[in-house]
């Protein structure tokens, strides 16, 4: 590790706690000089350094820049994140997880400032501009069975939501089956993508992708999708440090994926889910389906009551476009 990445990680270690000059040369093992050259490679990079004479230097609380150091410094999880890649910008973090995922080790996650490129659902688009959101994929080698990949998408929601929760007011609610609100503004969406080995039965490599919309995008979408869509400043009025919402994010969704064939997350998911009691029409293939939505089933599909009263059982990878009625 060079000096910059060394000075940053003993940044992130310190949290909001000053470091002299002459304590992070002995931490280092460099001259002062080098850390003061540290420094300013540093903030040529995009990162705020704060210093106080007879105090030190600090990594300030507003700052923006993603870093795996940064991030690192606050993952306690047991699998997730024990290797992180941090991009500047890519097309897509879920076509980056999915080229390099056979040489990555289980858990590896891949962030980026900006994608130009970002995907939802159904081939359609997540706008992800520079600074403004947390865009990330997970690489899972999964060991549980295939029948549990339906409930991947779902276990990350609740995670994202907790995490979000975790260092903000707000309530987070869930739109089954892969997207997020705050005060009916969509703020997050999950794609998750996996191959299967036919031979085996099993899961292969499975990539969740996790797009949060974190720092104000007023004046960044356009009217129609700032209609529907926002971010979590523009919906709380907080300001929160992309590196330490990555972090939580890790730590939730390793929690909820050791255990995720016991379904206990579902409770959660459950409580937050939007459609639930509500009319909806759902598009299955070509045909358009309207009922009740009755909740949430164990493996979690959407069940609803059609209009002539047949129950049915939506699956995530069948239906889309769910909405309420007006």
């Amino acid at each position: 590790m060079n000096v910059r990445d060394s000075l940053l990680k003993a940044f992130a270690d310190a949290g909001s706690n000053y470091i002299s000059g002459s304590a992070l040369a002995e931490q280092l093992g460099v001259s002062r000089n080098a850390v003061w050259k540290a420094v300013k490679a540093l903030e040529n990079d995009g990162y705020t350094i704060e210093s106080v004479t007879a105090r030190g230097y600090r990594l300030a609380e507003n700052n923006n820049h993603l870093s795996e150091q940064l991030i690192s410094a606050k993952v306690n999880a047991s699998v997730l994140g024990k290797q992180i890649i941090v991009l500047d910008e890519v097309d897509s973090t879920n076509n980056y997880a999915k080229i390099v995922s056979k040489d990555m080790p289980n858990g590896t996650v891949i962030v980026a400032d900006k994608q130009t490129g970002g995907k939802g659902r159904m081939g359609r688009s997540f706008v992800s501009p520079s600074g403004k959101g947390l865009y990330m994929s997970i690489i899972l080698h999964p060991e549980f069975s295939i029948n549990t990949a339906p409930l991947i998408t779902s276990a990350a929601a609740v995670a994202t939501a907790e995490a979000i929760e975790a260092l903000s007011k707000a309530d987070v609610k869930i739109k089954w089956v892969n997207d997020l609100y705050i005060n009916g503004k969509k703020i997050v969406g999950i794609l998750t993508e996996a191959s299967v080995d036919m031979e085996m039965r099993a899961l292969d490599i499975a990539v969740i992708g996790i797009g949060i919309n974190v720092r104000s995008v007023k004046g960044i979408f356009d009217e129609e999708l700032s209609k529907r869509a926002s971010s979590i400043e523009d919906e709380t009025g907080e300001i929160i440090d992309r590196n330490a919402l990555c972090a939580e994010v890790i730590n939730s969704l390793d929690s909820y994926l050791s255990k995720i064939e016991n379904r206990a997350y579902l409770r959660e998911y459950r409580s937050r889910e939007l459609l639930t009691g509500n009319i909806i029409t759902a598009k299955v293939g070509s045909e358009t389906v309207t009922g009740k939505a009755l909740g949430i089933d164990r493996n979690a599909n959407l069940m609803i009551e059609t209009e002539n009263g047949i129950v049915r059982s939506l699956s995530s990878g069948e239906a889309n476009l769910c909405r309420i009625k007006e």
